[in-house]
C-alpha cells in the first residue's frame, strides 16, 4: 500500500467507511499481533482486540502517515500490554489453550498456513529469548519495521540505545541458529542503512 493509498483510506476510515477500516485492519492486525506475542505469548490475540477498540475511538484524532500510524498503533498496543500486566500481577489468569479452524478463505493449502504459522510462531519464541526490553525494541525494529527513531519514542529510549540493544539482540539470535558460529556483521547492514 503506498502513501497516497493509505491517507486515502484512512481519510475514509475516519469518515465512517467500515471496509475502510476494514483494509486498515488487514494491513496492520498480522503486524500487531506478531509483536504483542513477543511480549505476552498467547494473550497477543486479546490485547490486540482492545488495541484496536481504541483505535476506532481515536482515530479521528490520528494525524500522519502509514509509518506514524503503525507507530501510533504500536504505542497503543503497548500500553494496552502494560496496563494488562499490572492487573494480572494484582490478579494473576490462568490461560486455556483454544482450538482454532485454519482458515481455507485464502485459497492456500492448508499444510502451507501451518506451516508459515509454525515458523512464525518459533521465530516469535527465539525473539521473545532475548530478555523483555531487548525483545522488545527487535520485535518493534524487524517485525513491525519502525526506524531506529521510532523505536526510541516508543520504548522511551535514545536512538544510539536503541541501535546496539537490537544490534545485539540480533547477533545473539544469530549465534543461537548456528550453534555460535558468526562472524560480526556491522549494525549498518543487519538494519538498514537508513539507521546510521
Amino acid at each position: 500500500m503506498t502513501d497516497a493509498e493509505f491517507d486515502a483510506l484512512l481519510a475514509e476510515a475516519i469518515a465512517g467507511d467500515g471496509g475502510a477500516f476494514g483494509r486498515l485492519w488487514r494491513d496492520s492486525q498480522p503486524m500487531l499481533l506478531r509483536y504483542l506475542w513477543v511480549l505476552v505469548g498467547d494473550r497477543a490475540e486479546d490485547l490486540a482486540a482492545d488495541t484496536w477498540l481504541d483505535v476506532v475511538r481515536r482515530l479521528p484524532s490520528f494525524r500522519g502517515d502509514r509509518a506514524g500510524f503503525r507507530g501510533w498503533l504500536i504505542t497503543i498496543g503497548r500500553h494496552k500490554t502494560i496496563d494488562a500486566q499490572r492487573r494480572s500481577a494484582r490478579r494473576p489468569e490462568r490461560l486455556v489453550a483454544v482450538c482454532t479452524g485454519i482458515e481455507a478463505a485464502s485459497g492456500q493449502d492448508p499444510s502451507e498456513i501451518v506451516t508459515e504459522r509454525l515458523s512464525t510462531q518459533a521465530a516469535l519464541r527465539l525473539i521473545a529469548t532475548l530478555g523483555p526490553d531487548v525483545a522488545e525494541m527487535v520485535a518493534l525494529r524487524v517485525i513491525v519495521g519502525l526506524d531506529v527513531a521510532e523505536v526510541a519514542r516508543v520504548v522511551g529510549r535514545r536512538p544510539g540505545t536503541v541501535r546496539v540493544a537490537v544490534h545485539r539482540g540480533l547477533h545473539r539470535l544469530a549465534l543461537q541458529l548456528t550453534g555460535g558460529d558468526v562472524t560480526p556483521v556491522p549494525p549498518a547492514t543487519l538494519l538498514g542503512r537508513d539507521d546510521q
